[in-house]
């Protein structure tokens, strides 16, 4: 569980580098857990002071004094008193997904990612990949992606791979057309269709985000209407 740690009270904010600055007041103080530095008082929105994701962070004494550095930008916080210093956990903020089958958490989608909000489940999710009400067997969300169809797996790739539901439908689907021989699937940074060949024929496509529907004047198939071949003119 990540923790943020949150400090108010009277103090000297001093700012070095593009937006150099010094700064007295009650204030509060957030520094994240990447180590961005943000401080509000009481008037409008945006904070006083800040410093996003520097190179350095340290917070020590009693009462503390923060200095932050990133390159020649440089935020130091001397407090003077404080009313609030402590640790508080924080999570990732995302669209609800349902509970957490390993504790009392919930789920949220954000980024591409599923994550607990209070244990350190996390899962990366295929591109594009919508969370589906429907739950698999081991407690997770399934998921939708398309990749050539639709595909629903689990939220959890060790559970169900969608790259094997995707070799299952499509692999030596089609022919290469520069060879004749098969086209595989394989991931090489996303998911291909390669001539089976390799490395003498080196024909090779990106399997389109969209469902095969027909075949080009080219013979290779095509999906959402568009040749496999994205250079194609047919």
């Amino acid at each position: 569980m990540s923790h943020a740690r949150l400090i108010a009270g009277d103090c000297t904010a001093t700012f070095d580098g593009d937006r150099a600055r010094e700064t007295r007041g009650r204030v509060v103080c957030l520094r994240k857990p990447d180590d961005t530095v943000l401080l509000h008082d009481a008037a409008g929105y945006r904070p006083v002071a800040w410093l996003t994701r520097p190179d350095a962070s340290v917070v020590a004494g009693d009462p503390p004094t923060l200095d932050a550095r990133d390159g020649d930008d440089r935020l130091r916080v001397l407090f003077h008193e404080t009313s609030v210093d402590v640790r508080v956990p924080v999570s990732a903020a995302g669209d609800p997904a349902g509970a957490c089958p390993d504790c009392d958490g919930a789920l949220v989608a954000r980024s591409g990612t599923l994550a607990c909000t209070d244990c350190d489940r996390e899962y990366v999710l295929p591109a594009g990949a919508e969370v589906l009400d429907e739950r698999c067997d081991c407690g997770l969300p399934r998921v939708v992606a398309v990749r050539g169809d639709r595909f629903e797996v689990c939220a959890d790739r060790s559970c169900e791979s969608l790259d094997d539901a995707v070799r299952e439908r499509f692999d030596r689907a089609f022919d290469c057309p520069d060879c004749g021989d098969d086209l595989r699937v394989v991931r090489a940074g996303g998911l291909l269709l390669g001539c089976d060949a390799y490395p003498d024929c080196e024909a090779a496509f990106a399997l389109p985000a969209a469902e095969h529907d027909g075949t080009c004047a080219c013979g290779l198939p095509t999906f959402g209407g568009a040749c496999l071949d994205r250079e194609c003119d047919g």
